[in-house]
């Protein structure tokens, strides 16, 4: 088979069962017939974020956005991936502000995006910001409990507000 259609479907469907190796294989071959499409590089991002390869994962989302700017999940995932690397002693918090930024600039509705700003905002100690986005998504999301007890975590210990 030499449909590049084909090896991403079937790299997806391996994402979607947990088989995150046999996915990259698949989307690898993908990418040999057809590698100027953002799609294919973010579900391989996918794999290897699963996987916890971050610098692939990184590159892959950095492909992705270069080839549609649009990618708003793509953005989002790198942050994450930014925000939450244990392996690094200091990850680019700036970066992953920035790709936050880019996210909600395309989508300003996106809850998990305004969370992590939230989180994010905390980390580089600018904790009235931080509040706006966490009050933002709890509008949208009122339930959104991670939101509301990183905010109570900020105005209790770092604003002590409560």
């Amino acid at each position: 088979m030499s449909d590049y259609k084909y090896y991403l479907d079937s790299g997806i469907f391996n994402i979607q069962d947990g088989k995150f190796a046999e996915a990259i294989e698949n989307i690898n071959k993908s990418l040999e017939l057809k590698n100027d499409w953002e799609i294919p590089y973010f579900y391989r991002a996918v794999a290897h974020q699963a996987l916890e390869n971050f610098d692939d994962a990184i590159l892959d989302y950095t492909k992705s956005i270069q080839l549609n700017e649009k990618m708003t999940d793509a953005y989002y995932n790198r942050a994450k991936i930014l925000l939450s690397r244990k392996d690094i002693d200091s990850p680019d918090l700036n970066r992953a502000i920035s790709d936050l930024e880019k996210a909600l600039e395309l989508d300003p509705n996106f809850v998990d995006a305004l969370y992590a700003m939230g989180a994010a905002q905390k980390k580089v100690e600018n904790y009235h910001k931080a509040l706006e986005y966490l009050n933002r998504a709890i509008e949208l999301q009122p339930e959104f409990v991670h939101a509301k007890a990183l905010q109570k975590l900020i105005l209790t210990k770092y604003l002590k507000c409560l």
